[in-house]
């Protein structure tokens, strides 16, 4: 009985490992439709060089990354999680007002190059090296250079 349970555990794990960290290029018609929707929104004039779905044990994302060297990582649902415009900024309309004011009254010369959020904050990284972080309430939690 224990030889079993053992040799359970063992192909359990094996299958798990085999199954995380799985990356599958993507046609940008396979995104969900709120990703396909910000695209066509906020990148409409760029040209796609890769989009990928990225599979992990319990969690599915989507990465689109651009020929002027910009990238957009999704969420299993297609809502934006990253995004990365080192040349031009990221576009304002996905910025947050409250961030955006920010950035503006403290740092007027610099641009916002790369915005990340999860359930809990937003990072900013801005042109002149300093990356922000903001809480849910649009408070600055830190600063680093």
């Amino acid at each position: 009985m224990k030889k079993l349970v053992l040799l359970l555990v063992c192909m359990f794990s094996m299958s798990t490992v085999m199954m995380a960290d799985n990356d599958k290029p993507i046609q940008i018609g396979q995104l969900p439709t709120t990703a396909q929707t910000f695209i066509t929104t906020h990148f409409k004039n760029a040209k796609v060089a890769l989009a990928k779905q990225e599979t992990e044990l319990f969690d599915k994302s989507y990465d689109v990354i651009f020929t002027n060297g910009e990238k957009v990582e999704f969420n299993k649902s297609g809502e934006w999680t990253e995004v990365s415009c080192k040349i031009n900024g990221v576009p304002d309309a996905i910025v947050p007002q409250a961030i955006k004011d920010y950035v503006k009254a403290n740092y007027p010369d610099a641009r916002i190059l790369k915005i990340e959020r999860d359930r809990h904050e937003y990072e900013v990284k801005l042109s002149n090296r300093w990356e922000i972080t903001f809480d849910n309430q649009m408070r600055v939690i830190d600063i680093d250079d």
